[in-house]
């Protein structure tokens, strides 16, 4: 069985995401440049700096408890990963249904959804995940091509 850790019920690949691969290393990288300065001696004083400096700790370690198939990242009414857990599917792609309306909904944001999910289906999963993990390399991210829900067509 395929390690499915970074693997969403939809066929995203959570080492491609902005959360896991980006933002982390930014916000270690931002809060070492202001421990150097001594904010976190000094920045107490500044009114709502205790909570920004709290966000900035979870930011810098956010990939350690995102998790979609726990139901830990991604939004928590998830129907994708409803409708998979209740159907026994490990991920969309190798579903019968696949594309169901709920896939072809947040294809609608992620342009390459629907290319790699049929790219999975070709390959393997386990080829898939390693291809996912050479793309990673690259920097990729999701959110280098993704559509914003408020600029998708009705």
């Amino acid at each position: 069985m395929p390690d499915l850790t970074l693997v969403t019920y939809c066929g995203l690949y959570c080492g491609l995401c902005a959360q896991r691969n980006r933002i982390p290393g930014r916000a270690r990288s931002l809060q070492d440049a202001m421990q150097r300065e001594g904010y976190d001696l000094w920045g107490h004083d500044i009114p709502g700096f205790p909570e920004f400096w709290e966000f900035l700790g979870d930011l810098a370690h956010s990939e350690e408890r995102c998790r979609c198939r726990d139901g830990r990242c991604g939004p928590f009414f998830c129907g994708i990963r409803k409708c998979a857990s209740s159907k026994g599917v490990t991920v969309c792609p190798l579903c019968g249904e696949y594309p169901c309306h709920r896939v072809l909904g947040i294809a609608k944001g992620y342009p390459t959804l629907l290319a790699d999910g049929a790219r999975m289906k070709e390959l393997g999963l386990d080829a898939w995940i390693a291809e996912q993990e050479e793309r990673k390399k690259t920097g990729f991210a999701y959110a280098d091509i993704r559509v914003h829900p408020y600029d998708i067509p009705e």
